[in-house]
């Protein structure tokens, strides 16, 4: 949720209960809604808050939403409490996913990227092929480094020891996964993540480097040689 005081936008509503709650706790008036991708977990409580609220929602022009909405796709902008967030077109988790970036807000830039980056990972390939996601995998990497990553699922810790399995030999790694179970331990989120973060511990924004690949040819080496690396080590978190 973002909020100004009094009008409030929300990012994929899997549930209408909780934003009702916190719409109500904070004494706020719902004016939007951004939807990432039609799967349920982001968009089943958007039918509620809109009948309940009046409030406009934006989509993905390729996905089948809950009607009515303003769809929108790549360089489309969206107007939330004043900034600006412009929409990024990031298939490979679903075929029509998207992303909202805003590169000018309080304390930095900011994303929403639903299910294509984690915090240590990336979405599974529900629609997409391994090409399309590393695609968009790599345009969210070259994003300014202190962007902030607000993804829609705290998947870090099992994440983090993927990533770890894949490169034990990457510093920033080990000291980014004692810093969140130390989170977690706390009863902290590990999220919002930043771009700069992302690219030096996450295997999936990282499979050129040396240690990943000898990995991924490891696990399995015809796959490696036959599909690539990222597509080996999508394989192999699935199984992990």
């Amino acid at each position: 949720m973002l909020h100004d005081g009094q009008a409030a936008w929300v990012v994929d509503p899997g549930d209408a209960e909780p934003v009702v709650q916190a719409l109500a706790a904070h004494h706020l008036r719902l004016a939007g809604i951004l939807v990432t991708h039609h799967h349920p977990d982001h968009t089943a409580g958007v039918a509620a808050l809109r009948t309940a609220t009046g409030a406009q929602v934006y989509g993905p022009h390729l996905e089948k939403m809950p009607e009515p909405l303003q769809r929108v796709s790549q360089d489309d902008t969206v107007d939330v409490l004043g900034m600006a967030f412009q929409v990024m077109e990031v298939p490979g988790h679903t075929a029509g996913h998207i992303a909202y970036y805003c590169a000018v807000a309080d304390g930095g830039p900011l994303l929403f990227c639903g299910d294509t980056l984690f915090s240590g990972g990336c979405g599974r390939l529900f629609e997409g092929t391994p090409a399309q996601m590393l695609t968009s995998l790599e345009k969210l990497a070259a994003l300014p480094g202190d962007t902030r990553v607000c993804c829609t699922h705290e998947y870090t810790l099992s994440n983090l020891r993927f990533a770890m399995e894949v490169e034990p030999g990457n510093d920033a790694l080990v000291a980014y996964q004692y810093k969140c179970r130390e989170l977690r331990a706390s009863h902290q989120p590990t999220l919002p993540s930043t771009i700069s973060n992302e690219r030096a511990i996450n295997p999936f924004l990282r499979s050129n480097e040396a240690e990943i690949a000898a990995s991924a040819r490891r696990f399995d080496a015809a796959m490696c040689a036959g599909q690539g690396v990222f597509a080996t080590l999508r394989t192999w978190k699935n199984q992990f």
